[in-house]
């Protein structure tokens, strides 16, 4: 029997690139899995995707800068598979510019996406998990959450507080057996990492001991342990997904 065989697992962001990475390793454990973002096509693929592999997924629209379309992705999630055991907070944005050129509007996208969107979303499967008594929440942070990163002040600081987060649900919920763990990726090769020169790419992977870049599928693997049983004596923890880029 698959180690999540039963468990219903919410994955935001479950489009395209890490969240849709993990939305299938979670299913080909044995979970049912909600998959939400805003783009309900490409949901709609994933999710027969997961279909095809002999898997159970179930689209839903979400926008995490909108916090009426949180409430309503967790209850219309609850509503239909029962109950929320797994959250992967994934979905997020960067409006990436130098600190001096930044608008307001740039930090407060990013903020509230990443963060306040994490925030909200555990809050609202929040007593799904507390009613079972059981429950893991798994938060997508990053390298530069825990480095800093120029030109990158807003999302830098949204990961930051994820991580800070995690650890302070952790010591929330342990005493109702839901775990709390934050994975932070280094340099992935996904769609965010897409737009930049291979120039850029070359000096970063000069700055990766382990000489290559990472795939969404690397992230997905930590992702389905955090979940699982085997991880279970595990909370408040941030594990670095970064090929030794960065060494905490």
């Amino acid at each position: 029997m698959s180690s999540l065989a039963g468990r219903v697992a919410l994955v935001t962001g479950a489009s395209q690139g890490i969240g849709r990475a993990c939305a299938l390793a979670l299913a080909a454990k044995g979970a049912t899995v909600a998959l939400a973002a805003r783009n309900e096509a490409k949901l709609a693929e994933v999710a027969a995707e997961i279909v095809a592999a002999g898997g159970v997924a179930h689209p839903f629209a979400l926008d995490l800068s909108c916090e009426e379309s949180i409430q309503a992705c967790a209850k219309g999630v609850i509503a239909q598979l029962g109950k929320v055991e797994i959250l992967v907070n994934n979905g997020g944005i960067t409006r990436d510019t130098l600190t001096l050129r930044m608008k307001r509007k740039d930090w407060d996208d990013v903020l509230s996406t990443n963060l306040t969107g994490a925030f909200l979303m555990t809050q609202a499967v929040m007593g799904s998990m507390l009613k079972a008594r059981w429950g893991r929440v798994v938060n997508i942070a990053s390298v530069v959450g825990e480095t800093g990163q120029a030109g990158q002040a807003n999302y830098a600081a949204s990961k930051a507080g994820l991580i800070g987060l995690t650890k302070s649900l952790a010591r929330e919920l342990a005493g109702r057996t839901i775990t709390v763990n934050a994975v932070a990726p280094g340099f992935i090769e996904t769609s965010m990492t897409a737009v930049l020169t291979e120039e850029q790419k070359k000096a970063m992977t000069s700055q990766i001991p382990l000489a290559r870049t990472g795939t969404d599928r690397d992230i997905a693997s930590a992702v389905a342990f955090l979940a699982s049983d085997d991880a279970s004596y595990i909370t408040g923890h941030t594990l670095d997904v970064n090929g030794g880029m960065y060494m905490g």
